[in-house]
C-alpha cells in the first residue's frame, strides 16, 4: 500500500511532520514515498536566510514530486506551512498540474489528508485544511482527517485537529514538533493506511 506524502517546507518544519507521518504509515503495513514540492522563492532571497538556508539543506536528499508519484500511489498525504490563511504557493503549484491525471480520474475513490505547520496558535491551521478540502474533492478523494479517538486532541497545546496534524513552529521557526503534534502525526499516517486498504479492497 502506496502512500505518498507531498510537501512543501521553508524551514523544514512540514518535513518533519512529513517523516512523522512516514512512521505512522509504517506502522499501518505501508509504503511511505516521501516527495517534496519545486522551490519558488528566488535564489538571491534564500541565499540571504540562514535559517531558509538550513531548511533546504535538511531536504536535500527528499526527491521532487513527480506526476508518476501521483500515478502509483494508493494515498496521499499533502502538507503546507500556512501562507495568510492558505496554502503555500510551492504546494498550490504542484496541484494545479494535475489536470492530466484528474480527467483519467486516477484519484476517485483514494484517500487523502492534509498537514500544516503555522507560526503562530491561531495562524491558520484550520482555514488551511478546511480550504485546501475543496480542491480535494474537485480531483475525486475521499477526505481524511483525525477522529477524537486520538487522545492527543484533547491534550494538545500546540497544533492538531480533527482536520489533520498540525504544528505551531513559533515566531522563528523553531519550536521542534512536541509529543501530542507527534502522535497525531502518526495518527494519521496510520489512519490514511488503513482506510486505502479498505478502499482498494
Amino acid at each position: 500500500m502506496k502512500i505518498l506524502i507531498v510537501y512543501y517546507s521553508t524551514f523544514g518544519n512540514t518535513y518533519k511532520m512529513a517523516r512523522l507521518i512516514a512512521e505512522g504509515v509504517k506502522e499501518a503495513g505501508g509504503d511511505p514515498v516521501i516527495r517534496k514540492c519545486p522551490e519558488l522563492i528566488p535564489e538571491q532571497v534564500i541565499a540571504s536566510r540562514p535559517d531558509m538556508q538550513a531548511g533546504r539543506e535538511m531536504q536535500k536528499d527528499i526527491p521532487v514530486v513527480t506526476i508518476d508519484d501521483f500515478k502509483n500511489a494508493d494515498g496521499y498525504a499533502f502538507g503546507t506551512p500556512t501562507r495568510f490563511g492558505n496554502v503555500s504557493a510551492q504546494l498550490k503549484n504542484v496541484i494545479d498540474q494535475l489536470g492530466p491525471l484528474w480527467i483519467q480520474r486516477i484519484f476517485e475513490g483514494k484517500p487523502a489528508g492534509v498537514f500544516v505547520s503555522t507560526g503562530t496558535m491561531h495562524g491558520g491551521q484550520e482555514s488551511t485544511i478546511l480550504t485546501f478540502m475543496t480542491v480535494l474533492l474537485h480531483l475525486g478523494f475521499v477526505i481524511v482527517g483525525v477522529p477524537y479517538s486520538v487522545a492527543d486532541l484533547y491534550l494538545t497545546k500546540g497544533g492538531g485537529s480533527p482536520y489533520g496534524p498540525g504544528h505551531v513552529a513559533e515566531a522563528e521557526n523553531k519550536r521542534e514538533i512536541d509529543e501530542n503534534e507527534a502522535n497525531i502525526c502518526k495518527a494519521f499516517g496510520r489512519r490514511l493506511t488503513e482506510i486505502a486498504k479498505k478502499l482498494k479492497r
